[in-house]
């Protein structure tokens, strides 16, 4: 069963690792874990999303598992995105905070970033993502597509589409 996650968690050293352990131990595979730290932050948390495979009947576990370690659920969801489209973006990816262009995806309500896949070849040299949407419908895909498209042209990055879409 896949599932996705965004977990609010304290900005402090070993906690990301502290959260997986849990999900290893029930037998889960991780497919994506998306943050970016803001050094300028006054914040202490920071929101992680995370898709996960689970085996059926182990999310109560993993979910009592996060809590107890102090960490917050902010959205959890199994997988009912059945669209879905891969794209390449290509340029100072996480310069331009890559954690806000998953947010403006995901904050829609029908889509979501279901992988991201990011090669960075030197820091200050172009980086390249491969990016897949979720969504429940055609429509909602193409309402998707057209925010990444409008987020990367204000950041000026290049988007490569589509790759692929399944249905």
């Amino acid at each position: 069963m896949q599932v996705s996650m965004k977990l609010e968690m304290k900005d402090t050293p070993g906690q990301l690792v502290r959260v997986l352990e849990p999900i290893s131990e029930c037998g889960g595979n991780i497919i994506a874990v998306i943050h970016q730290r803001d050094p300028e932050s006054e914040s202490d948390t920071l929101d992680v999303q995370i898709v996960l495979d689970l085996p059926e009947g182990r999310l109560p576990v993993v979910v009592n598992q996060i809590k107890g370690l102090g960490v917050s659920i902010l959205r959890i969801g199994e997988e009912r995105l059945l669209h879905k489209r891969s794209l390449i973006m290509i340029g100072h990816i996480m310069h331009t905070d890559i954690s806000d262009t998953v947010d403006q995806i995901d904050r829609t309500g029908y889509a979501e970033v279901s992988e991201l896949s990011l090669r960075m070849p030197a820091i200050h040299d172009r980086s390249s993502a491969r990016i897949t949407l979720r969504t429940a419908n055609r429509k909602d895909m193409e309402s998707a597509v057209a925010i990444l498209r409008k987020v990367a042209a204000k950041k000026e990055l290049l988007i490569v589409e589509p790759l692929e879409e399944m249905a």
